[in-house]
Formats: C-alpha cells, structure tokens, sequence
C-alpha cells in the first residue's frame, strides 16, 4: 500500500509479521492484517493476532486485536516538534492509564526500537469508530470528550512544553514562543509561504506574552483531540459515547484552553458556548467557561499556532498547493484573520 505522505513508511503484511515476531517472540503470530487510514505522520495497521502456540503449560488464549504504529524512515525529513513522537506517545499513554484511568486510551503492548526495523509501537486496539464515521448524534460523545479532557488537564507537569528535554521553558510565555519559533524555521526550511514575515508572528507573541503569564501551572495537554481521534460506540440504550482517544504522541504541558482549540477545528469555542464539548469540560470542571478579554486573547494565540503548524507540515506531509488548493486558500485565510484580531488587541 503506497503510503498517503512522505512520512509514512511503506509496510506490507510481511513487515507486520517481522513486528509482532520482534515484540512478542515467535509464539504469538499474524491471523490477518490491514492498514488504518486518517493519519499522516507515521504507518499505522490494525493486526488480529492468534494466540500463543498450546504446549510447555501455554494455553492457546485466542485471538487479540492490536494497533502497529510505525515511526517515518529514518530518511524523512520532519518538523522540528516531531522528535521521538512514538516515544512520546508510549509515555502518554502509561501517564494516563496511571493518572486518569478514566479516560479510554489504548494499552500500551511494546515499544520498540531495532537498527533495521526502525521504532514502532504496539497497543491494544479499542473498540468503536471515530467520529466523522457516526451515523448518529454525536453530542454525547463530545461531551465526554470534555469531561475526559477536563480530567487529563487535572495533571500537572514539571516545566511547559514538551518533556523529555524537548522545547520548552519555565514560563508558559517562554515555552509558547519557543514552539512558535521552531514551527517559523520549519517554514524557512521547507520554503513555506506565509501571510507575514516571521518577525510578525514573534512580536505579537510577544506582545501577549502578559496574558500567556496568567497560565502558572503546565496541564497535560492532549493538543490533537480532532474529530478523527476520537473514538465511540453504542451503548444498552442505543446512544453514542466516547470509548477511545488515541494519538496521544504530540501532547505537552500548557495553558489548558489550547486544547479547546482543535475539537472545535476551524471554529471559535467563544462564538459557541452551548457546544457539547464545552458543556461536558465545564461540567467535569465545576466551572463555567468565562470568554473574557484574556481568554480571548489566549484562545486566538492558539489558533493561530495550530493554523501555522498545519500550513508549516504540509510539504512534509507532500500536500501542494496543486493537490489541494482548498487546504492552503482555507489555511491562509484563517492565519491572516488570526495575526489581525492579535494585532487588534
């Protein structure tokens, strides 16, 4: 199967064998296999394993289905936030199976790391489809989605950004700028356009730089809660609820109003207090949603962060203006609105 970016490594059936073999030991093999589509980054495949070979006390324990995630080649070129993403993602997950058990993230099987396999990591696979596949309402869902979010933002880490030594800061302030300033040299290294010189995005930065200092404890942030990570299914009375979140790899510690951002893509969670996500995080948090001058301000920062790194990763991803003319209109436009409302301010 041709991969769908750059990024994506090329697998076939046999490759998925050589992985579980890898993780598991040759006991454990291959019953069926296929590729999941919806990510960009690396190659993901769900994979029906059969059970241990019966012998030496070992029952056969029947099938278990699994997801392989595979790291790029070692040859892709990557932004500069995407380091150790499979790494990063085992973490997350193990810190959330531990701190907020409620919240359905996959288990996490092995990750692993061979200098001729590459990095790749094995989890349980849950249950459900995601959202866009519903064929019903979803309001419940995403009501859970923001109770699950208010509960991972209960967690505190021990500096903003990102852990494991990778951009970060001790203010969120400093933190905010350095993610911005590696996603403007990603820009120049790929040769990406954008709607104003870099120095723009950095002095409005800064000059909101007092409002980001009115976050002083880093919440974990899942940061990529769009629609197609969130996973549902039906329960005795028939409703759709929330029973996965998965892709945990790009999380950090931050304000946590930047993860009211991407459930809500290309929208505004002010112009929409009743959403049912807002509704379900307001709820789990005993708090209403107070969309002050400050938390307006906070909000279009953010937006306009995401907006840049989706218009920064499209080289990596092989998006052209050509391929998808939509993409690049649509994201231009939502930038340039953002630098204007942060310039307003």
């Amino acid at each position: 199967m041709a991969p769908v970016s750059p990024t994506q490594r090329v697998l076939s059936p046999d490759d998925v064998v050589d992985f579980v073999r890898s993780s598991f030991g040759p006991d454990r093999r291959v019953a069926d296999c296929g590729p999941l589509s919806g990510g960009g980054f690396a190659a993901v495949w769900w994979v029906r394993l059969d059970g241990e070979r019966p012998g030496a006390g070992r029952p056969q324990t029947g099938h278990r289905d699994v997801v392989l995630k595979v790291a790029p080649p070692a040859t892709a070129r990557l932004l500069r936030y995407e380091t150790d993403l499979l790494a990063a993602e085992a973490r997350y997950f193990r810190l959330v199976a531990e701190r907020a058990p409620q919240v359905p993230v996959p288990q996490v099987l092995h990750h692993g790391h061979d200098r001729q396999l590459g990095e790749w990591l094995v989890t349980g696979r849950l249950p459900g489809r995601s959202l866009p596949d519903l064929d019903g309402d979803d309001g419940p869902v995403r009501a859970d989605l923001g109770a699950a979010t208010a509960a991972l933002h209960r967690i505190t880490g021990d500096r903003f950004g990102y852990d494991a030594g990778r951009t970060g800061g001790a203010t969120w302030s400093a933190a905010f700028a350095a993610i911005i300033d590696d996603l403007l040299a990603d820009a120049a290294d790929w040769q990406v356009t954008l709607p104003a010189p870099p120095e723009r995005f950095r002095a409005l930065v800064a000059r909101h730089g007092e409002v980001l200092d009115t976050v002083r404890r880093p919440a974990l942030l899942h940061f990529d809660c769009w629609d197609g990570n969130v996973l549902a299914d039906r329960d005795a009375d028939g409703t759709y609820r929330m029973c996965g979140l998965v892709d945990g790899e790009r999380f950090l510690y931050g304000d946590p109003l930047l993860d009211l951002v991407s459930p809500l893509l290309f929208r505004r969670a002010e112009d929409e207090p009743t959403h049912p996500f807002l509704r379900g995080y307001a709820e789990a948090t005993g708090a209403p949603l107070v969309f002050d001058d400050g938390v307006r301000r906070r909000l279009t920062l953010y937006r306009m962060h995401l907006h840049l790194l989706m218009t920064v990763e499209m080289p990596s991803r092989g998006i052209t203006p050509e391929n998808d003319p939509g993409r690049h209109t649509l994201l231009a436009e939502l930038l340039d609105r953002d630098l204007i409302e942060l310039a307003a301010d």
